[in-house]
């Protein structure tokens, strides 16, 4: 299906909101009208565009909408009120739609190196590019903490929001966390914070993008299939801090020298976390924070990967300034389990156990969960996105035997061929298979990708969930949760 499509009206109302989300429900701004130009363009009609076209909508906007693999059962579904469709369009169809939009919303998954980007270059007139977290931002009429990072922004949003409602503060977690920020801004009448897991690619495409405390985890190389190259993408995540001003508060990782080389000071205050130094840090087996006052002890938490307590240390710090207590902070750590497919314990088969990190997609967060383990049988592969796997070899040490899986095996094999049992497998079954030859009683096999998933499965989630029922058929035994060396 390409070209435009023109969609005949269904109706509205109940129908709309069933089709679209909540927007045709959505409470509409005061300045709503002020804010938007009356002809707008949606790129890409995911979760994220279709909150947005929901409540543009709402806005009484014309919307004009261009998706390059949008289904048609979708397209069918869709309300009228002056939408446009087009699917995987032309230059010249392109071209048409641009006639007359002051504004363009971009959704996440759509990188600067899209056809419509180069047309933009040649016509006269220039509508605003705006991502689908600026568009939320500008409708806002809360505080939002937002936190990005290469690694461990879902856990530390979540830790975050958990925290906060602890202390009996109302916080609605959204964005790159899965529920996106246009429709948890309808919803500001009911929460006092907005805390928002924000991605490089929402916030390459910010302007005026300015939450009221904005936490750094980190940097590692990702993403280099749809950034130009790693200051482009460091460029990006640094706009979480680009407009704050002398209100606001930056958190920032001491352990991560380029996070602290952008930390924006003589702007608003800055706090800093880290393993061995900053104002929430390790010190004598207690998370601590300013002025040395204990937080938790390292051996009542459920988790102790180092990567662990760095993201507790950086949740209790941002939630703290968002107005939770310390008391609650050490309750939602203390009983935290960790989220799914991020080191998560799957059983033990012969005294190996098994452990799915199914959402490393990146050789960084690879060598970050091997930081905690010894003697490991690692499963690695899948999609490259554009990286380099041979900084793998980092944590050769710590490895018996590698499994290399999907399009990037031939790299995985290349990076770790100073390891004398390395296999090559066709699929998930097979490589449980094999890692479990390879495996020795007291060893953890571990699914660590290191790449996308898309190779073979649709998301990072169905890759975990295909590891684990591979290693469930093998069962004999089960364990409880799992503890890494701090």
């Amino acid at each position: 299906m390409t070209g435009r499509t023109d969609i005949s009206p269904f109706g509205g109302g109940k129908e709309l909101n069933h089709a679209l989300g909540d927007g045709a429900e959505m409470k509409q701004s005061s300045n709503a009208a002020s804010l938007s130009p009356k002809r707008v363009m949606v790129v890409g009609l995911g979760a994220s565009g279709r909150a947005v076209l929901s409540r543009l909508l709402s806005e009484h906007r014309e919307v004009v909408v261009i998706d390059d693999s949008l289904q048609s059962s979708i397209v069918e579904a869709m309300p009228s009120k002056g939408v446009e469709v087009y699917v995987h369009p032309t230059p010249e169809e392109l071209s048409t739609a641009l006639e007359g939009v002051s504004e363009i919303v971009v959704s996440p998954g759509v990188p600067p190196r899209h056809p419509l980007f180069d047309l933009l270059n040649k016509v006269d007139s220039q509508p605003e590019v705006i991502s689908e977290l600026e568009f939320a931002y500008r409708r806002s009429n809360v505080p939002i903490l937002a936190v990005t990072g290469s690694n461990g922004k879902t856990t530390v949003t979540t830790l975050i929001d958990e925290m906060l409602r602890a202390s009996g503060i109302a916080s609605l977690a959204a964005g790159n966390i899965g529920y996106p920020a246009t429709s948890a801004v309808a919803e500001s009448s009911t929460f006092d914070w907005l805390v928002c897991e924000v991605s490089s690619f929402q916030l390459y495409f910010t302007r005026s993008f300015r939450p009221a405390i904005a936490v750094w985890l980190n940097v590692t190389a990702d993403h280099l299939d749809w950034h130009t190259d790693m200051d482009e993408y460091v460029a990006a995540k640094a706009r979480v801090w680009a407009n704050q001003g002398t209100s606001d508060v930056a958190v920032a990782n001491t352990d991560d020298p380029v996070v602290m080389a952008h930390l924006p000071r003589g702007k608003g205050r800055c706090v800093t976390f880290g393993l061995t130094e900053g104002d929430y840090h390790v010190d004598e087996g207690f998370l601590v924070g300013p002025g040395r006052g204990r937080i938790v002890a390292i051996e009542d938490l459920k988790r102790g990967f180092p990567h662990d307590l760095s993201n507790a240390l950086a949740a209790t710090a941002a939630a703290v300034e968002a107005g939770a207590s310390l008391s609650a902070a050490r309750e939602v750590l203390i009983h935290f389990e960790g989220l799914p497919h991020r080191l998560q314990l799957v059983g033990v088969v012969d005294g190996v156990e098994y452990l799915d990190d199914s959402k490393a997609t990146t050789p960084s967060a690879v060598l970050a969960a091997l930081q905690g383990l010894d003697s490991v049988v690692l499963i690695a592969g899948g999609r490259n996105k554009g990286l380099d796997m041979g900084v793998l070899a980092e944590g050769a040490s710590k490895l018996r035997a590698v499994v290399a899986i999907g399009e990037a095996a031939p790299e995985v094999c290349q990076a770790l061929s100073t390891i004398q049992c390395i296999g090559h497998a066709q699929n998930m079954k097979e490589a449980v298979e094999l890692a479990k030859h390879f495996a020795r009683p007291g060893d953890k096999v571990l699914l660590s990708p290191g790449c996308a998933s898309y190779d073979w499965y649709s998301s990072y989630a169905e890759r975990g969930d295909d590891f684990a029922r591979c290693v469930r058929s093998h069962m004999t035994t089960n364990k409880g949760g799992v503890r890494g060396r701090s």
